[in-house]
């Protein structure tokens, strides 16, 4: 609907224009300079509930039941109405009686015409409440459903560390030494499980960092495998890149694997020496390397046999797109994952 028009054929170039507000189908007033109702679209009455009637003519301010009298919107149309910015995707809320309070998206321009003598300013009002009141509530659901993944991950970290210490009350009752050096194995591993699932547990949701992960992996590889920590040193070379939490799941059970084997075949006979984790990306591709100065690879007919721990970490590269390389270092022994550039999978950032 739009204010009566008079019969100066100036006014008949705004008569188009006022027609095509009343028929919007969003909610638009016409406002001119003294910000009265000028125009008004049939779906801002129908969204405020207002008869057009009562609107037409009156000061922006003065609509309903005052509810649009805010200091705020006086300000942003009083700047917009004398040439400043216009007013864009401005939030607030319009308490019309019952609540909750409407949350509306507004947005003022000027107009520029012919006639530059006659201030118009368009004024269009977006109700987004039930799009708010949904985010909302969805940020809700995260909320509990991060609630009870973190309740999830405690509990599975005190199972795993029940079963660890299980294993091991059963590893010192067996009497055969093969026995009770796999239990130890598996003692191992869970205890490395474990201390994946609680890192990357209390990590946030995303990208995972390499460097303080791969830290406190071998701190926990450390304390439970290495008795002697001057004789054997654990250490972590690694650069700053991070990657996905399910990759980072994979890697660091390869570095759990590699330390395993690495003290395992490493240094008989109280050896003293070093392991060093590694990682470094650069051009798409990376490599993950665990490296020992230890008594290196077998020389005799056959060498030692490819075991679980072996199995495991090729099954874990795979998964990662990536080839295992096995280096004798002399002393000692590198055992490379590698990721060539441009290789899907990769998922480092």
């Amino acid at each position: 609907m739009t204010a009566p028009l008079s019969d100066d054929p100036a006014a008949g170039a705004l008569s188009l224009a006022l027609a095509v507000v009343a028929q919007s189908a969003a909610p638009l007033l016409l406002l001119d300079a003294e910000l009265r109702v000028l125009a008004v679209s049939a779906s801002f009455s129908r969204a405020f509930r207002l008869e057009p009637s009562s609107v037409l003519g009156r000061v922006v301010f003065d609509l309903g039941g005052g509810e649009w009298n805010m200091p705020r919107l006086r300000s942003l149309l009083s700047v917009t109405l004398g040439g400043g910015d216009p007013i864009d995707a401005y939030e607030l809320d319009l308490e019309l009686g019952a609540p909750p309070p409407r949350r509306l998206v507004l947005q003022a321009c000027r107009l520029d015409y012919a006639d530059a003598d006659q201030v118009r300013l368009l004024f269009t009002v977006t109700d987004v409440t039930e799009a708010r009141l949904q985010e909302q509530r969805q940020a809700d659901l995260l909320r509990e459903k991060a609630i009870l993944l973190q309740e999830i991950q405690h509990r599975v970290a005190n199972s795993l560390q029940i079963i660890a210490s299980v294993i091991m009350q059963s590893a010192r009752r067996v009497q055969s030494e093969e026995a009770r050096s796999n239990l130890r194995d598996a003692h191992h591993r869970v205890i490395s499980v474990a201390t994946v699932q609680q890192y990357l547990g209390a990590s946030r949701v995303g990208e995972v960092e390499l460097r303080p992960y791969f830290t406190q992996l071998c701190r926990s590889l450390a304390a439970s495998m290495i008795l002697d920590p001057i004789r054997l040193t654990l250490k972590v070379d690694v650069d700053d890149s991070t990657t996905t939490g399910e990759a980072s799941v994979s890697m660091g059970l390869i570095v759990t694997e590699l330390v395993i084997n690495a003290l395992k075949h490493g240094f008989p006979d109280h050896r003293s020496g070093v392991i060093t984790v590694a990682f470094k990306s650069e051009g798409g591709g990376w490599r993950l390397s665990v490296t020992d100065d230890g008594v290196g690879m077998s020389k005799q007919p056959g060498g030692v046999q490819p075991g679980l721990g072996s199995t495991i970490v090729e099954a874990l590269a795979r998964q990662l797109l990536a080839q295992v390389r096995i280096t004798d270092m002399d002393p000692g022994v590198r055992v490379a994952i590698e990721h060539a550039p441009g290789d899907a999978g990769s998922d480092l950032a």
